[in-house]
């Protein structure tokens, strides 16, 4: 994809305030979207909440936070210099590097200017009269756009911990989502870790390096796979750098945003021997997709998936010197692959150091925060510092925060009472010229975001433009269509082994939110050709109108 695109004529007329589109949100999402509609001539402003650009990677700064996609494939495609020029240090990049990547991007190409850091979208609303978006940040400004893109990241907003007492804790608080920008040092401290997902897995191992005693809170077991992180050779990146287009060109047709082989064989069709090695190989290589493909039925096929989950438990099993602790750190509850699985370094191995411990909060429940630690049903255990790694309101809470009021005064949050409902993951029927980037009912969080990102931005501009070609001040998703996308969503998922698990997929972890599969299980390369389709099809599903 060319770093600029096709220029079309001026549009006419903008909203008042001369903006053409609001982007809320300036991580990958937000900053490419800038670059692409200012390649189309349009006039766009981001606003962001943080100080700094980033978004994901701007708030995640929690020890050890890493990204689960190899560096290769985690960053743009769509400027080969780009490409050419950055280099990364390691195989798994960490917090830091992403957020060096993006800045490095953001300057190259001067997008800094059209950013508002410290600056939230704090309410939007439509304009039917003068067919724009009315948007007023927290500090009172208004804007008002003919379109308003939503780039605010799937997982960008902290759930509430759910941990009673916190006010009366006298120690350090620290959210994993939301953690200080100075360096948080644990030498010599009690630190109590709640929570055992992404953040918390990854969190465990490096603060037990320092902290004298590391009490961690697990309510659900998950499955974690070793990263097998290291340091990226020069000559292994070259190689890679001189077929990146090919291997962009195959992550784009690949389910999952990855290039990689697709296996064509069920768990169940080959011998035990065959399949342990297989899993094996997957293992000791690492990272996250190599497992979740290792056959074509893991994901659909319960048996099947049994094969790896018993595989993996079996690793968990050997790596714990305590067998009662390998026992409660093994996953039972949900198959492999419903929630979302983690990638460590050293998480498991962790439990054998002297001061690790762990606590199940299924045998012994939670009561909250005491003055000088954490009480469970059982007694108190002492900790100087509470680190809550307790995850997002997926997908739908960032969207929800803003709660943008569409035709009719219709709020976002009244209109997904029931459940998220959008055309294509891309647009909310009552809502016009709104659009979303990697929104519910897409393939976002089950994909390399950085490919969906691009996909989606460059989508979705396409229509602005194409709109603009029309002399259409006006697009919005078809409530049909609309109906019609969501249902095969959930069938799709219905067909899958997903919906057996209380996961952030479902959005089981937050309380009082409905229960309805989050994004789209059939695949990147499927979704694409659906996408690629409405495109052809004058985008069939969408109204294109004057008023």
């Amino acid at each position: 994809m060319p770093s600029s695109p096709h220029r079309t004529p001026s549009p006419s007329p903008t909203a008042p305030g001369g903006l053409d589109v609001l982007v809320v949100g300036a991580g990958f999402a937000g900053l490419y979207l800038l670059h692409r509609l200012r390649g189309l001539g349009l006039r766009a402003l981001a606003l962001e909440a943080g100080a700094g650009i980033g978004g994901t990677w701007y708030w995640n700064r929690y020890p050890g936070a890493r990204c689960d996609v190899e560096s290769m494939d985690y960053s743009y495609s769509f400027d080969p210099a780009l490409e050419q020029e950055w280099s990364w240090t390691r195989r798994y990049p960490g917090q830091a590097e992403i957020l060096g990547y993006i800045e490095h991007v953001a300057d190259r190409f001067d997008l800094r200017r059209d950013v508002r850091t410290d600056t939230r979208a704090a309410a939007a609303a439509w304009d039917g009269a003068d067919r724009v978006w009315r948007v007023r940040t927290d500090g009172g400004t208004a804007y008002a756009a003919r379109y308003l893109v939503m780039a605010t990241g799937c997982l960008s907003v902290p759930k509430a911990p759910g941990v009673d007492g916190l006010e009366r804790f006298r120690g350090r608080v620290l959210h994993t989502g939301r953690w200080p920008h100075e360096e948080v040092d644990f030498t010599g401290r009690r630190v109590a870790v709640i929570g055992t997902g992404s953040s918390g897995i990854q969190a465990v191992p490096v603060i037990a390096e320092a902290a004298a005693e590391v009490t961690v809170f697990q309510r659900t077991a998950n499955f974690s796979l070793p990263a097998n992180d290291r340091p990226l050779a020069p000559d292994e990146q070259d190689a890679v750098k001189r077929r990146y287009r090919e291997h962009r060109a195959r992550a784009r047709r690949s389910p999952t945003g990855v290039p990689g082989p697709k296996a064509d064989l069920s768990a169940l069709e080959v011998s035990e021997e065959e399949r342990t090695a297989t899993y094996r190989q997957a293992w000791e290589h690492g990272g996250l997709f190599g497992m979740l493909r290792s056959y074509n039925d893991l994901s659909t096929d319960a048996d099947a998936n049994a094969t790896a989950a018993d595989f993996i438990r079996a690793r968990i099993a050997e790596a714990v010197d305590d067998p009662a602790t390998a026992e409660a750190l093994t996953p039972r509850s949900h198959p492999f692959g419903t929630k979302r699985p983690c990638i460590d370094s050293g998480y498991y191995t962790a439990f054998n150091r002297d001061g690790v411990r762990l606590v199940d909060l299924r045998a012994e429940p939670l009561a909250g925060a005491t003055p000088g630690g954490v009480a469970t049903a059982r007694g108190e255990y002492p900790a100087d510092d509470l680190v809550l790694a307790t995850g997002y309101d997926a997908m739908t809470g960032a969207l929800t925060a803003v709660n943008p009021c569409g035709r009719g005064g219709l709020h976002l949050r009244d209109a997904w009472a029931e459940g998220p409902t959008a055309h294509l993951g891309l647009a909310v029927a009552g809502f016009p010229n709104m659009f979303t980037v990697t929104g519910p009912g897409s393939p976002s969080v089950l994909s390399n975001m950085v490919v969906s990102i691009e996909q989606h931005v460059e989508w979705i501009s396409g229509l602005i433009a194409s709109a603009y070609g029309q002399g259409a001040e006006v697009v919005e998703a078809d409530p049909g269509a609309q109906r019609q996308w969501v249902a095969h969503v959930q069938e799709v998922a219905a067909a899958t082994l997903f919906p057996r698990a209380d996961s952030w997929y479902m959005g089981a972890n937050v309380p009082g939110k409905p229960r309805v599969f989050l994004p789209y299980p059939g695949g990147v390369d499927v979704y694409r050709d659906v996408l690629d389709g409405v495109a052809a099809s004058g985008y069939e599903g969408f109204r294109l109108s004057r008023a």
